[in-house]
């Protein structure tokens, strides 16, 4: 179909849309004056997700800020905003409302329910672009009621903020304090059980003899070395033959006695050698020669004497010292021991003691976020009552009326075309009989006539 073969169908059949254009328009224009007068009351809460939190410490990050943001709008369309709309308003007392919501639902359901569904229809909430602005628009009957349920959402959306800020803070500071009591009992428990220890051992805080006791340790030992070295000593001199220890070698007297002995044995070979056995002189330098070698006898046994003296008392000391180093180290063992069941004790009360501090900063802080009373939300304004409704808009429903049914008109008329075809033009009998068209008679209106009637059947004729 030609441009100039659909102008002459709008032209034959033009009465056809316009009938069609003035009954749309006439619609639009009855439908627009019947439906009842809507007014549109919009507010604006501001939500910063930058701000830090100014007890956690925490902000939103700017990657979750699309899904933040998205997450307010839905809180706000909620059913739990809604309800606290109609507990503000106090919509279920309004008179007759009861009997509306037996009507509507038959008493199934519950009517805060139904009033919360009732107030969301007329809500529209949107964020604005590239912002943190949030607009919530309420559509009403009412201009009044419009503005004030508006801005009741506002603020139920403010309250329920918070509410969810401070409900678990508030369940965390009750949990915290349950457990800021069991971790008291346990860090009491454990102080009673380290100080009743600390009473059955004998130990005080500033118990020194540990120390003590090493140093005693140390001295026996010491001692013991010193005599065990002592009784090495004189067993190596006890074994030893007489005149070869180094007391009886370094001994003045016994050198003195060695001296006067090998002078008077020389005399004693002198007076052999000139008198006779029986000389007087000479028996008595014998005499005096043996009462000698008897005095050197008896001062080498006293001085081996001495070392075996010597021998047994440092064994004597040795097995003494032993005992005592024996002793001396079970008790350092002990103390040792009663130490270190201290420490165990000790650690179990530093345990408890970080274990509540940590307990006891967790619930004051949980505690201080269920008293806070500040969110990151804010209103921009208030709504106010419109002055104008904002639909019915009767130009703009007669412009889309006017334009809507313009193309119905066409369609229609274009549509009865094709269910009855007419030859309007040359162009429709060359494409319908598919035959050259010799010539064409030309009205004195300078219109183009075929002889005939208009109506055409579609065949060939032979």
């Amino acid at each position: 179909m030609t441009l100039h073969q659909f102008l002459l169908i709008l032209r034959a059949r033009y009465p056809v849309a316009l009938f069609i254009l003035v009954a749309t328009v006439l619609a639009a224009l009855g439908v627009s004056l019947l439906l009842p007068a809507k007014y549109t009351a919009q507010t604006a809460v501001l939500v910063d997700i930058r701000s830090p939190d100014p007890l956690a410490g925490t902000a939103v990050p700017g990657v979750v800020a699309p899904s933040y943001m998205a997450t307010q709008v839905d809180i706000i369309g909620g059913d739990r905003v809604a309800r606290q709309v109609v507990k503000t308003m106090k919509l279920d007392q309004a008179p007759g409302i009861k009997e509306k919501w037996q009507e509507a639902t038959e008493g199934r359901g519950e009517l805060d329910a139904w009033l919360a569904g009732s107030l969301q229809q007329g809500l529209d909430v949107r964020p604005a672009r590239e912002s943190n602005v949030i607009n919530i628009t309420y559509k009403g009957n009412d201009p009044e009621l419009a503005a004030a349920t508006a801005n009741a959402f506002a603020q139920a959306y403010l309250d329920i903020t918070l509410a969810l800020k401070t409900e678990p803070a508030r369940l965390y500071a009750e949990w915290f304090d349950e457990q800021t009591k069991a971790s008291r009992a346990k860090l009491e428990e454990a102080q009673a059980r380290l100080s009743q220890y600390q009473q059955k051992a004998g130990i005080v805080s500033s118990d020194e003899r540990v120390d003590y006791e090493t140093t005693k340790l140390a001295e026996i030992s010491s001692q013991l070395t010193t005599v065990q070295g002592e009784t090495t000593d004189s067993q190596s001199k006890r074994n030893s033959r007489g005149d070869t220890v180094a007391e009886v070698m370094q001994s003045p007297l016994i050198n003195g006695l060695k001296t006067d002995i090998a002078r008077l044995e020389a005399k004693v070979q002198e007076s052999r050698s000139r008198l006779g056995a029986n000389h007087p002189e000479r028996q008595s330098l014998e005499a005096e020669l043996a009462s000698l070698r008897s005095r050197l006898a008896s001062e080498v046994g006293r001085v081996t004497n001495s070392i075996e003296t010597t021998y047994r008392v440092g064994k004597d000391r040795e097995r003494e010292l032993q005992g005592a180093l024996a002793a001396q180290k079970a008790r350092v063992m002990q103390l040792n021991k009663e130490r270190d069941e201290l420490n165990v004790y000790r650690r179990d009360v530093e345990s408890a003691q970080r274990a509540y501090e940590t307990v006891t900063q967790s619930a004051s802080q949980t505690r201080l976020q269920s008293l806070s009373n500040q969110t990151n939300a804010v209103r921009l304004n208030t709504a106010t009552p419109p002055s104008a409704p904002s639909s019915p808009k009767l130009l703009l429903n007669l412009l889309i009326a006017a334009f809507g049914g313009t193309l119905l008109g066409i369609a229609c008329a274009v549509l009865l075309e094709l269910m009855n075809r007419r030859v309007r033009s040359t162009e429709d009998l060359v494409q319908m009989l598919d035959l050259p068209v010799l010539a064409s008679i030309v009205s004195s209106a300078g219109t183009a006539r075929l002889p005939g009637s208009h109506r055409l059947t579609l065949g060939r004729s032979t």
